[in-house]
């Protein structure tokens, strides 16, 4: 007899299977990452549509068989329509969704992560969010899981000589883990030169202070310099992990 599992799962990605069937992947309260199967869910017939739908937050159950875990049962809690009508935050939570498919590996719960995604999740549906700040909750989110995985970079004191940091001429390097000074940071040919006000916004971001990172005014300069840094530090993550 199938032990019947509850939880809330926030569906991510979806790809179909056989005639009628789906496959999601899923980020539930007590079980962490998961894959699922969603037997005969495309059918217009199916009782689980209108609860399982990727980056919708619902309660599931589930079973697990031999090989595989079934949905059995779909309550929708949230769809965030707000979230659905914008292509710009749409594509977003694409990128959210791949970073954390592609970041965790294993099943395994952590209350943080699921915090971080509610947060997210709420922050993308909020029709009052601004355009300009759209990209910074993804990088929100980036950093804030990799500092939940254990990648959380050193940025207020010299990695090499752990000297406190000045903001001028500041390095940082995805192979160490962390910002150097300018004589350090020279030395090394993996590390990138990154100005102040990037800086800034990289160390409000880890803090978690969404608050005020929304309000800050960045100039387009330092925002790319952040993305791009920040894209460069999980190319190297990845290429751990993988």
């Amino acid at each position: 007899m199938f032990i019947h599992y509850r939880t809330q799962a926030f569906f991510l990605k979806k790809a179909d299977s056989g005639e009628s069937d789906r496959i999601f992947t899923i980020y539930t309260r007590d079980f962490g990452k998961l894959e699922i199967l969603g037997k005969a869910i495309r059918k217009i017939s199916s009782k689980l549509r209108s609860g399982a739908e990727i980056f919708y937050l619902s309660e599931i159950e589930f079973i697990q068989g031999k090989v595989q875990k079934t949905l059995t049962d779909v309550i929708l809690i949230n769809k965030f329509k707000n979230l659905r009508k914008d292509l710009k935050r749409l594509q977003i939570t694409y990128r959210i969704s791949e970073v954390l498919d592609s970041l965790i590996k294993g099943q395994e719960p952590d209350e943080k992560i699921w915090r971080l995604l509610n947060k997210t999740f709420q922050e993308l549906n909020n029709n009052t969010l601004k355009p300009v700040v759209y990209n910074l909750i993804y990088y929100y989110f980036l950093w804030n899981l990799l500092s939940v995985l254990g990648y959380q970079p050193e940025l207020y004191n010299c990695s090499g000589c752990q000297k406190k940091l000045t903001p001028e001429n500041i390095y940082f390097s995805p192979k160490e883990k962390g910002l150097f000074c300018s004589q350090c940071g020279g030395l090394m040919g993996s590390a990138k030169e990154i100005g102040p006000e990037a800086v800034k916004i990289m160390r409000i971001t880890i803090k978690r202070d969404w608050s005020t990172l929304k309000r800050l005014k960045i100039e387009d300069k330092d925002l790319n310099q952040f993305k791009l840094i920040s894209d460069y530090y999980l190319t190297e993550v990845l290429s751990q992990i993988e």
